[in-house]
């Protein structure tokens, strides 16, 4: 990777980096406030360098091909045997930062700066977050380009959609698992990286399923599958109209249903993943039980999805969840606040 003239990062930098975390992500601003180091940085820069990639995804502003060769230049500027320049990245994605930035355009603006902080990393984790940050890209490149004459994402299958789900979240499990698997036995590596995919597809299919009216009007994205809204009689461009709510609601439910399959191998996955590298399990059951709370949320009430825009755990039970972590939580009663936190909201 070229960049340029390229600058030694900083303490700034890297103090940058973990609160541009905390703007756009609830969830992983939750999993790095409990991490140690050195995991919290390297989970901070590899989540940074997926987000460019992201949020040039998800932007319903720029057309579709566009949208494409943006994506391909940035996996071109994560390999280190190329020639692409920071510098000229910047000069083609510079016209589509909006001029009042939000936290996640910022990051993008920022490229340059996320870039020189991760390649200040030792080699070793470098290595295990470069190949699934550049698979997650191209992934993204490809749907993209998968959907360039309709404007925006319109995924027609149950298939395609996890497969869009392993793009999207998958292959930041994978790199998360390179990361804290490093130095312990083979057969448990494996198994956590057997697991991380559900883990992964838990929360996508949980966030695809809750978030169907930013994902439409934001970013002109439909995720819920076609062939699932066409047998409720509901056009895609039509999901989030009052008319078709009885349609979507059940559609939701769906997806809903689809998440939940993979909860026992999600907490599978916490059961044997190592607290070593400045990793701990809070860092990573704290998302596992917010996602189980909101699946809890939309089996209770799927049609707010469409009549309110969003559905979501309350604040008050997310800070009940966080004190519960307050003093450390053996892995034995993730099962009990499973249990507790799938039947009634933590709080009560």
């Amino acid at each position: 990777m070229t960049t340029g003239q390229p600058e030694p990062p900083t303490d700034a930098d890297l103090e940058w980096c973990y609160d541009a975390v905390h703007g756009v992500s609830r969830t992983f601003s939750i999993t790095i406030d409990r991490l140690e180091e050195p995991m919290a940085r390297h989970i901070c820069l590899g989540y940074l360098l997926c987000r460019i990639a992201d949020t040039i995804e998800d932007a319903g502003h720029i057309p579709p091909e566009t949208q494409t060769e943006l994506l391909s230049t940035y996996d071109e500027l994560l390999d280190p045997d190329a020639e692409q320049s920071v510098a000229s990245f910047m000069d083609d994605v510079e016209p589509w930062i909006p001029e009042e930035r939000t936290d996640d355009w910022e990051v993008v603006a920022e490229t340059p700066r996320v870039l020189r902080t991760f390649e200040s990393l030792e080699e070793k984790p470098r290595e295990i977050m470069r190949e699934p940050v550049r698979e997650l890209v191209d992934g993204m490149a490809m749907f993209t380009s998968r959907y360039a004459n309709e404007g925006g994402l319109r995924l027609q299958t149950i298939e395609e959609l996890e497969e869009y789900c392993w793009y999207a979240a998958g292959t930041v499990g994978t790199l998360i698992t390179g990361l804290v698997a490093r130095g312990t036995s083979q057969e448990r590596a494996e198994e956590m990286r057997e697991n991380a995919r559900s883990f992964a597809l838990l929360l996508q299919l949980v966030n695809i399923a809750k978030d169907v009216d930013d994902d439409y009007h934001e970013e002109n994205n439909v995720y819920l599958p076609a062939e699932w809204l066409a047998a409720e009689d509901v056009d895609v461009e039509a999901v989030t109209d009052e008319a078709h709510q009885g349609g979507v609601t059940n559609v939701i439910k769906r997806v809903t249903g689809r998440a939940e399959r993979y909860l026992d191998d999600a907490q599978r996955y916490l059961e044997i993943v190592p607290e070593q590298h400045g990793n701990r399990l809070s860092a990573w059951a704290i998302p596992y039980l917010l996602a189980v709370g909101t699946l809890r949320e939309l089996r209770e009430r799927p049609e707010d999805v469409v009549r309110e825009g969003d559905v979501k755990v309350s604040r008050a039970e997310v800070y009940e969840l966080l004190q519960q972590f307050e003093d450390g939580v053996s892995r034995s009663r993730l099962d009990e606040l499973r249990a507790e936190m799938s039947e009634q909201p933590l709080h009560q």
